[in-house]
């Protein structure tokens, strides 16, 4: 089962604006998640992570459009759907049963006049409506105490919760209905590093309890080292290197990946100077041909400036791996910095 995909993401495009001349902010993303698995997400910001998350549960707002692609969701009892392709009634159904999604910034979306445990019953009742109230209110309290809130909180405002604590409310709301798949835009970003640690290891305790998959989206690769066993490193609307968790933090093989861990102290060993990443990010209304980390690229070749790579495994031939970059085309171009 372990092995099974729940999630396939097939040649996903998503553009902004409705003109003649839109924006390409995805372009042909590919991504598989597995059951059970938790599954990072990683990149600066702009680079088109939440709009991923967005494009594969539809929630994207205008003026996002997606213009191609499939999403692929295979149920408990085997039957596999398309999400960009169900009826209203059928996405509906599918929200918060099937998939559900911690939104970036989620611990201030709470309705400042309502209990929390009001909020999370009527998560329940909306999509189970036989559910009875006293229920649905037995329910939230069980939520609260499984992401460690005390069951009488239940009755507490917003406001009289600390922001960790919302956090993980929103956590329990998106849990509640024992989703497959759930897609949690940069959760922590907020949080003091305490906080952090603690929402990290409640998820992972979740996740090992329920079984559910994760899509963790964050700009902080050191944190997807902790958390994820699969890393998808994204750089302006693309996959550009794929890999389990410990071969992108041990040897990552495309530049920028080497670049964002850079970016970052390390988590164990020897302190290190960070190097970042020169330059900034392109405009995604006017790309220049070629690779589009080309002008910020340390190892950046003739071709880089022309052609456009691929996503592919590497000439090494490592299992489970996937790189956009010229330099992995032959084993005589890997820079020796890269090298594993």
């Amino acid at each position: 089962m372990a092995d099974q995909p729940v999630l396939e993401i097939r040649d996903l495009h998503v553009d902004y604006g409705f003109d003649d001349d839109p924006t390409h902010v995805l372009r042909g993303v590919d991504l598989t998640l597995h059951r059970g698995e938790v599954l990072g997400i990683a990149g600066e910001s702009g680079c088109g992570k939440s709009t991923l998350a967005y494009a594969a549960t539809r929630l994207l707002p205008p003026p996002g459009l997606i213009t191609g692609g499939e999403v692929f969701l295979t149920d408990r009892d085997g039957t596999r759907r398309d999400i960009l392709r169900l009826s209203d009634a059928e996405l509906r159904s599918a929200r918060w049963r099937d998939v559900a999604i911690v939104f970036q910034g989620a611990m201030n979306s709470l309705n400042p006049v309502y209990r929390v445990g009001r909020q999370i019953a009527d998560a329940i009742t909306a999509h189970r409506p036989g559910t009875r109230r006293k229920e649905a209110w037995d329910r939230a309290a069980e939520l609260l105490e499984l992401v460690g809130i005390s069951a009488d909180r239940v009755r507490d405002y917003p406001h009289q919760l600390s922001g960790g604590m919302r956090q993980r409310v929103m956590i329990a709301m998106a849990l509640a209905l024992e989703p497959q798949v759930l897609f949690m835009d940069e959760p922590t970003t907020a949080l003091d590093v305490v906080m952090q640690r603690q929402i990290l290891e409640q998820i992972t305790e979740l996740r090992e309890r329920l079984g559910f998959s994760v899509v963790f989206i964050t700009h902080d690769v050191s944190l997807l080292v902790e958390i994820a066993d699969r890393i998808a490193i994204m750089y302006a609307g693309e996959i550009v290197e794929q890999a389990s968790a410990s071969d992108v933090y041990r040897r990552p093989r495309h530049p920028y990946a080497h670049g964002l861990l850079g970016s970052f102290p390390p988590l164990h060993g020897p302190r290190r100077e960070l190097t970042g990443i020169p330059g900034s990010p392109p405009d995604l209304a006017t790309l220049p041909p070629g690779c589009p980390f080309a002008q910020r690229c340390p190892h950046v070749m003739d071709v880089c400036r022309v052609e456009r790579p691929v996503l592919a495994p590497t000439a090494l031939g490592e299992p489970g791996r996937q790189v956009a970059c010229h330099l992995h085309d032959q084993p005589g171009h890997l820079p020796v910095t890269l090298a594993g």
